[in-house]
């Protein structure tokens, strides 16, 4: 994919944006879209509403009729999103899709993942640092850039064992 995602608000009908959201996530899952459509968020926000006297915590819509989009802009992509009911469009000059730039992502509260850079790649030898089991060696299995993980098989006590552990608790064994 030469292209790289970003992130587009649609205009929904009022009171549709979790609809929306199913939507599109079902044509994703059924038409084998991940790479096109990577994530779609409705944006809410806690607030406390206080009701005969009993305060409850609800969980409201920020932008009621918008739904954030994380998307790689193709025809194909366009075309779900525009066709799926309960959109009315896409934000943006003559309902073009305009990508939001990293400010107006942060003020909208997503959060942007930081680059992160490391020093070992799958099937490489790595010595667990900084949790219960300090110090024992494995093999990385699987990294997750997305999610901060890294699975690796840990030899203990003369068995492999798998764990999920954050890219800082590994350190890449020197060859």
């Amino acid at each position: 994919m030469s292209e790289s995602a970003r992130w587009y608000v649609i205009h929904t009908y009022s009171g549709y944006e979790n609809k929306v959201k199913k939507n599109i996530e079902t044509v994703v899952e059924n038409r084998k879209l991940h790479d096109l459509i990577l994530e779609v968020r409705v944006p809410t926000e806690r607030a406390i509403e206080i009701t005969d006297g009993k305060e409850k915590e609800v969980e409201r819509k920020t932008y009621p009729g918008y739904v954030l989009l994380k998307m790689v802009y193709t025809d194909d992509s366009w075309y779900v999103v525009r066709n799926t009911r309960g959109v009315t469009g896409f934000v943006g000059p003559a309902s073009e899709p305009t990508p939001l730039s990293e400010e107006e992502v942060k003020a909208l509260g997503v959060e942007i993942p930081a680059s992160v850079h490391i020093d070992f790649n799958e099937g490489d030898q790595v010595q667990v640092v900084g949790t219960a089991m300090d110090g024992f060696v494995g093999v990385v299995q699987k990294i997750n850039l997305e999610g901060g993980t890294v699975d690796v098989l840990v030899s203990m006590f003369g068995r492999e064992t798998q764990a999920t552990l954050t890219i800082g608790q590994v350190r890449k064994l020197d060859d």
